[in-house]
């Protein structure tokens, strides 16, 4: 990856200089989720199997199709602006991430959203590397705050603390890695919750998630999910199908998370390194259930 570039000065960025103590007071808490409705949410997307349409990058493609195979989704992956109208128009639900963009890809994410938008079909945006490279960045900005009426903001906007404090007007990280904690990032996450009416989600060793009024912590994973490109990328498919099954957007976000680090701690168990972990955490995506989801889901 390139070395990052400078960033435009954007005067008009939310505060985000707020004291998380002060944003902890104001939120509702982890309580307004439980274990149970995340159980829920599993059960009802291995019941419905919503159609996922992904505009994904070129590194995770076939892995992230995987991923929503084994949990139960299915998947479609159309990148080009002549078939991104009319595919996410009639999936259950899309994700759009800038992992690899390219001037005919972000012409078909554009198109994809404003198709998603006139169907009321929840979204996600997944920024990678924004805040690392400039003209990504504008991009993701473009998509987080569009400014034509025929384009929404997303449903869930994932990413990691550095591209979340990107977003909000900070720095970046080193390429698409975080040099921030998800702890840090939580200001500025609710902050942009607040500003663009979703939810934010940061991954990390413990995942931040808020809807700008709630903030839930999944303290649930394993560091060999840090060994495997795309589990990230493929964390915002998920998002995305859990979308489709419940209007809570937090909540399907939270989901998502916790049905996949859950996992995460299955297949650890049964690796011996990366390779086999890829594997192990495809067969416990697919084994999981929602009773066992509940059992083990730590939600703070």
């Amino acid at each position: 990856m390139p070395a990052p570039s400078a960033r435009p000065d954007r005067p008009d960025r939310p505060n985000t200089d707020l004291r998380t103590s002060e944003l902890r007071a104001d939120a509702i808490g982890a309580e307004s989720i439980s274990a149970n409705d995340v159980g829920g949410v599993l059960a009802a997307l291995r019941e419905r199997a919503p159609l996922v349409h992904c505009l994904t990058n070129v590194v995770v493609a076939q892995w992230t199709a995987n991923l929503l195979l084994a949990v139960g989704a299915s998947p479609i992956m159309v990148d080009n602006p002549h078939e991104a109208a009319p595919m996410a128009a009639a999936a259950d639900a899309v994700l759009v991430n800038l992992g690899t963009p390219s001037d005919e890809t972000v012409a078909a994410m554009l198109l994809a959203v404003a198709a998603a938008t006139s169907a009321a079909t929840p979204w996600v945006l997944d920024p990678v590397g924004a805040g690392a490279l400039s003209w990504r960045t504008r991009t993701a900005e473009r998509l987080l705050a569009p400014t034509t009426p025929d384009r929404s903001a997303p449903t869930i906007l994932r990413g990691n603390a550095s591209e979340i404090l990107a977003l909000a007007g900070g720095a970046g990280g080193k390429g698409v890695d975080a040099t921030h904690s998800p702890e840090a990032a939580l200001p500025a996450a609710i902050a942009l919750a607040r500003e663009h009416g979703c939810v934010v989600a940061i991954s990390g060793e413990v995942d931040h998630l808020t809807d700008g009024e709630r903030v839930v912590r999944v303290a649930n994973g394993h560091p060999l999910l840090t060994r495997v490109t795309g589990v990230g990328c493929a964390l915002g498919a998920l998002m995305a199908a859990c979308c489709a099954v419940t209007p809570d957007a937090l909540l399907a976000a939270v989901t998502a998370t916790a049905t996949l680090t859950v996992a995460a701690e299955t297949a650890a168990n049964a690796s011996a390194g990366p390779g086999s972990f890829a594997v192990a955490l495809l067969d416990a995506l697919a084994a999981i259930e929602p009773d066992g989801l509940v059992d083990r889901v730590r939600l703070a």
